[in-house]
């Protein structure tokens, strides 16, 4: 009769409470990130005295070497071990975000957004690697909805505290935040650190190419229509805003009630929204109703900029009435964005890793993964002068993008499905 040992029990037990870990490790990290989105801006131009197309000009450039450097730091995961390789990112995350602390001038801010952006590509691509050497295919689209419902809580919590730091306006609140950034990446180092090793991938046998998704164009292909589909991300924090203030009639709160919503919706129906997505055929319909209905959303949005001027055009003393109308419009608008969002996520999840071969996800996680620095470095120049520039034919347009990229993910995948 066969039986397991101690160390056997052990190690399935370590494994079993790794999506846990995995979770408290995205929430301590996302806390930090989030007091960091929210201040660092104003911390950057008020106390160390950058301008604003400084602060532009190296966030690009830093987001743009990141989106480099995520396949080889992946790859770098999938040959060393993604546990080891994770620690160390978030360690280097730790002291690039430290460095902001110190720094007076743009060269300086400009080597340590590098720094960072480096830092943080290569550790969502070890974390991938990591997460999928500890959960069996089958659970990992489920735990990644876990991890990203955690993310928007931690981000939410984080954004609280960097709101505080705003209200300070001190020299001494904003450094607190970039201090509290980095303690949270070296605990997030100390959880990784913790998890069960997962063992590095064997190289490539017979010649093959080190870094072989470079010349796998199905999967080239789905990690373009994926950053395409990632154009929503600078929807919430950067055009919406302007958007509102600049184009609408509704209140200027509109902003947070928005990011509020948007948030705690991920927060509640990220886990639900993911059930259903199970294999390649599932992923790919999601995506492709995840298109259709940012093409919706996107639609509502340029609705949202005609119709209360047309209200106040027609309606005696209308200012307020117009104004709720336009709330109204804006929060249908953003329903539809984060239905579309979190369907998309699940799909995008399941296409990423399972067509990723099983010794090089780190590497492949580190392509398909490039659509984030991507969106983040032209998405906000993208979308201000589409839609800002543009108006009502831009959102519409941008709406166009999605709804192409969506239907477009259905033949990718059948196309990779058959390369495979």
């Amino acid at each position: 009769m066969s039986h397991e040992t101690g160390l056997d029990v052990r190690g399935k037990t370590e494994r079993a409470s790794a999506p846990r870990a995995l979770v408290v490790a995205q929430s301590v990290n996302a806390v930090g990130d989030g007091a960091f989105y929210v201040s660092s801006a104003l911390y950057f131009t008020r106390v160390v005295g950058l301008s604003a197309p400084q602060i532009g000009a190296g966030l690009a450039v830093a987001w743009a070497v990141g989106s480099l450097a995520g396949v080889p730091l992946g790859h770098l995961a999938d040959r060393r071990g993604p546990r080891g390789t994770a620690v160390l990112l978030a360690l280097a995350t730790a002291a690039s975000v430290a460095s902001f602390l110190v720094l007076r001038s743009f060269v300086p801010f400009l080597c340590a957004a590098v720094a960072y952006a480096t830092a943080q590509s290569g550790l969502a691509a070890a974390r991938q690697a990591l997460l999928a050497g500890l959960v069996g295919p089958a659970a990992r689209t489920r735990a990644l909805a876990r991890l990203q419902a955690t993310l928007n809580g931690g981000l939410a919590v984080g954004a609280a505290l960097g709101g505080l730091a705003l209200h300070a306006g001190t020299r001494s609140a904003y450094l607190s935040v970039f201090a509290l950034d980095a303690v949270a990446f070296l605990g997030c180092a100390a959880v990784l650190g913790r998890l069960p090793a997962v063992a590095p991938a064997p190289g490539p046998t017979g010649g093959g190419p080190g870094l072989a998704v470079l010349r796998d164009r199905p999967y080239a292909l789905l990690a373009l229509l994926n950053a395409l589909m990632l154009l929503r991300m600078p929807l919430l924090s950067l055009a919406l805003p302007l958007w509102i203030v600049e184009r609408t009639a509704a209140p200027g709160w509109t902003v947070s009630a928005l990011f509020v919503l948007n948030t705690g919706v991920v927060m509640l129906f990220q886990v639900r929204a993911a059930r259903s997505v199970t294999d390649l055929a599932t992923a790919a319909r999601a995506v492709r109703w995840s298109g259709a209905v940012m093409c919706a959303a996107c639609a509502v949005f340029a609705l949202s900029g005609a119709l209360p001027r047309a209200l106040s055009g027609a309606l005696s003393g209308a200012g307020p009435g117009a104004g709720a109308v336009g709330f109204a419009v804006l929060v249908l608008g953003a329903v539809l964005q984060v239905l579309a969002e979190m369907r998309h996520s699940a799909g995008a999840w399941q296409i990423g890793f399972t067509l990723a071969p099983a010794d090089r996800i780190g590497q492949y996680q580190g392509f398909y993964g490039t659509g984030v620095p991507v969106a983040r470095t032209l998405g906000p120049l993208l979308v201000t002068t589409l839609l800002i520039g543009r108006g009502v034919p831009g959102w519409l347009l941008l709406g166009g993008v999605f709804l192409a990229a969506g239907a477009a993910t259905v033949p990718a995948v059948r196309w990779a499905e058959t390369a495979r």
